[in-house]
């Protein structure tokens, strides 16, 4: 009776959109495959993702028809951050009006670099309002072990930042279960819960230009900041260039200085040399003195 009750309460608030993001490989497509019970989404053991544009699948769950929209995997090196982008807006229009919860997926293992700055990056496409809309979707349950979730969010304090950004609610999924309807119903009164905290609403096309216009006035902003930072190393370099021109052109100077006065003195001591030498009274006199010398030795 409860599944039936929070099913009937989850749509009061029409179909459900659920949006799947989340970097490439941590079982997405799967995923979308558990909750619509029925293989929808292509999914495959490959080293490359199969999702490479958005797509939707609608299937009628505990009698409530819901919608599990796959994304391509965030981080995806054989595309670019604009096609990712891109790609990731569009879940916006397939889940029209919108979608009620982003699944970030994330798999049990090594949480990795790509996979902190997942939230980060959700928000940066689709804003801060995202996290109101937002939970944690752990995938490979099995893979835990005899550890229970909680113990193993215990003891990483990256993910635990990254629950807290979304709602502080989570889920583990294990795909290789052969009942996979209880995870399925558990989930979904879950998400119903958080639908009940924003009072039925979802996440619309006016946040999502909310958080495109934002971007773009970050990005400006970091241009402005950018210019700003090469015009100050320009007009440093210059003042630099300038500096090391002006203490070279006065170390010529003073150079330059040095050699003239020593040519100067140089020709002054050539030019009293040779006057000396060819000025006649100047022999006179010496001759004069020579002889002077002479007759006082006489005497």
């Amino acid at each position: 009776m409860r599944t039936q009750a929070s099913m009937h309460g989850l749509c009061s608030h029409s179909t459900p959109g659920l949006s799947m993001v989340g970097k490439t490989g941590t079982g997405k497509s799967a995923t979308g495959n558990t909750i619509l019970g029925r293989p929808c989404f292509q999914s495959e053991c490959r080293p490359t993702s199969l999702t490479i544009d958005c797509s939707k699948c609608s299937s009628n769950v505990d009698g409530q028809q819901v919608a599990v929209i796959d994304t391509p995997g965030l981080f995806d090196t054989r595309f670019g951050e604009d096609k990712t982008t891109k790609d990731l807006s569009q879940c916006i229009c397939y889940a029209a009006p919108g979608p009620h919860i982003f699944l970030v997926v994330i798999a049990i293992g090594r949480f990795t670099e790509e996979e902190k700055q997942s939230v980060q990056k959700i928000q940066e496409i689709f804003g801060e309002a995202a996290e109101r809309y937002s939970m944690v979707l752990f995938t490979r349950g099995d893979d835990l072990g005899d550890t229970t979730i909680e113990d193993y969010l215990s003891g990483s304090p990256d993910l635990q930042y990254l629950v807290s950004k979304c709602n502080n609610q989570y889920h583990v999924f294990n795909n290789k279960l052969k009942d996979k309807k209880p995870q399925v119903t558990e989930l979904l009164e879950k998400i119903r819960m958080i639908v009940d905290r924003n009072g039925g609403s979802h996440y619309t096309n006016k946040m999502f230009q909310e958080a495109e216009r934002a971007i773009e006035e970050k990005k400006q902003h970091i241009l402005k900041e950018k210019e700003e930072e090469i015009r100050k190393e320009e007009e440093e370099l210059e003042r630099k260039i300038q500096e090391k021109y002006e203490k070279k052109i006065q170390e010529m100077k003073e150079e330059f200085k040095g050699q003239r006065e020593e040519i100067e003195a140089e020709y002054e001591s050539r030019a009293r040399d040779e006057a000396e030498l060819f000025n006649p009274l100047y022999h006179l006199a010496k001759a004069g003195e020579h002889m002077l010398k002479l007759f006082a030795c006489e005497f």
